[in-house]
């Protein structure tokens, strides 16, 4: 007796780094004992799909081919990692056991993760996955149903959502059978702490200032208390609101990190992100066998806060220098290699010493000179390079310590400016770089030969620079720090050129210059 080969085809995706890439999923059903064999560079939890499938079909009240069974997921040269591929691989099982009309599946790209009960569960990358097959060409997207408000942030892509695999088939037969998923409203924005609040400091909120407008990293050096976590948690209330655009990819990447909250839609807030000082590099920057985003990338159009940089180990530190300069990681791993952005504003904070007290007036150091030495040893010279702004600070008096306390601004003697009146003159400086640098970029962007051509620098500031660079023994790229930050500084100012005083405050910054 004659038995004829079944052969069935579904679309899904695979996650790689921030992007997913088209899969296709091939089900062969053939002569021979019964089995389902997986094959295509695939995990365990896509082998163990096997037993998920068999049982979401039988609860399902589905057939299960009583037969040879071959899955394959092309290309076979790409890695395919976790459960998401269940819901195409028994979808692709019904159509090669003729239990669903194959034109029902023409265009249509799927991905869940099944219960034993048929149930569809919510996968991670489902915004990512949207993106793919929009651009991929996909006809409509089948997804379980928690995961539907946020792939349905695409434009221009139909989303199924269903909650089990029957529902899922009944989609399939009446697409109109459901409502369409809709986004979910952004939750609340949580007020962000107010500069107001920090009393003394000018010297610090001055540089946060200059750091949201130019997008400068920042280094704030200074004894326990003298307000270096107060100034840094305030920087992401100076930044400019996010448009949708950078809106959707932080929501991409926090979705193909799992973190995205089940009932929150189109992330509207910038991250702020602080990690502790006992990370390890793969937890700072990103890795895993499995390349997942870090610290790093997660603060991505965001703040990343140290605190505590002393204490970090010298090789995380290093890890820090290449996606500083560049704004984007590549984690290369055997057969694959992803990429993540990582556009940070880095804010790190440390103590003089581990005492904390060095230099500071009126207290004395309890530190020898080789701790110090260490202590400052993690810092490597090529690390505080790449830190534009470099702050001390001081501890704060009784009088700026009264008004935190409920004096007034007259006892305290100074008159703090609102995060709002702040962040009013950032946008303003954002806005000139906008019209002037090329791309619209930050100041903190620009390259040598683009900085050249937007500079317009003064006689007399360009000869201070040259003296104070040559006696200071600054290297280049600390040189070119001083010239963006000077032109952050004039546009903040509203001045078209950098004039002296622009590039004698610049220089104010760089205070660790020479430390190795």
């Amino acid at each position: 007796m004659e038995t004829t080969t079944m052969l069935a085809r579904c679309g899904s995706a695979a996650i790689r780094g921030l992007d997913a890439l088209a899969v296709g999923i091939e089900v062969d059903i053939a002569p021979g004992l019964p089995g389902l064999q997986i094959v295509g560079l695939a995990d365990a939890a896509v082998q163990e799909a096997r037993e998920r499938v068999r049982a979401a079909l039988r609860n399902s009240g589905l057939r299960v081919p009583l037969t040879r069974v071959v899955v394959s997921l092309t290309p076979a040269d790409l890695r395919k990692e976790g459960p998401a591929f269940d819901l195409p691989i028994a979808l692709g099982l019904l159509i090669a056991s003729g239990q669903l009309p194959p034109e029902r599946m023409e265009g249509i790209w799927s991905a869940a993760e099944l219960g034993l009960d048929g149930t569809l569960r919510g996968i991670r990358g489902a915004l990512a996955l949207a993106l793919a097959a929009r651009e991929g060409g996909a006809r409509a997207l089948l997804l379980p149903r928690a995961n539907g408000p946020e792939a349905a942030l695409v434009d221009d892509l139909p989303i199924l959502g269903a909650r089990n695999l029957r529902e899922a088939l009944a989609l399939l037969a009446d697409p109109a059978s459901a409502p369409a998923p809709r986004p979910r409203p952004a939750p609340p924005a949580v007020a962000p702490a107010d500069l107001a609040e920090v009393r003394g400091a000018s010297h610090g909120r001055r540089a946060l200032e200059i750091a949201a407008a130019g997008g400068h990293h920042l280094l704030l050096v200074g004894p326990p208390g003298s307000g270096k976590t107060m100034l840094a948690r305030r920087l992401p209330g100076l930044l400019p609101p996010l448009t949708r655009e950078e809106g959707l990819e932080l929501t991409r990447l926090q979705s193909v990190a799992g973190l995205l909250p089940e009932e929150g839609g189109l992330v509207r807030q910038r991250p702020f992100r602080s990690p502790h000082h006992s990370c390890s590099a793969a937890a700072l920057v990103g890795g895993g066998g499995s390349p997942r985003p870090g610290e790093l990338s997660l603060a991505h159009l965001g703040v990343l806060f140290l605190d505590e940089l002393g204490e970090f180990r010298r090789a995380v530190l290093d890890q820090l220098r290449q996606p500083l300069e560049d704004g984007e990681l590549w984690i290369s791993r055997n057969r694959q290699r992803a990429r993540f952005p990582c556009r940070i504003l880095l804010v790190a904070a440390t103590n003089p010493c581990p005492c904390g007290w060095y230099g500071e007036p009126g207290r004395e150091c309890r530190c020898a000179e080789g701790e110090r030495r260490r202590y400052w040893a993690r810092l490597s010279g090529p690390l505080l390079d790449r830190i534009d702004l470099q702050v001390v600070m001081r501890h704060p008096g009784a009088a700026e310590l009264a008004g935190v306390c409920g004096g007034s601004e007259a006892r305290s003697g100074e008159a703090m400016e609102s995060s709002a009146t702040v962040a009013a003159r950032v946008r303003a400086a954002r806005r000139r770089m906008r019209a002037r640098n090329p791309a619209g970029c930050g100041n903190s962007l620009l390259s040598a030969k683009e900085l050249g051509g937007t500079l317009a620098l003064a006689e007399d500031a360009r000869t201070l620079w040259e003296s104070t660079l040559e006696r200071r023994r600054l290297s280049m790229r600390g040189g070119l720090k001083v010239l963006r930050l000077a032109r952050t500084i004039a546009d903040l100012a509203d001045q078209p050129r950098v004039e002296r005083a622009a590039i004698a405050e610049a220089f104010s910054y760089r205070s660790f210059d020479q430390l190795d």
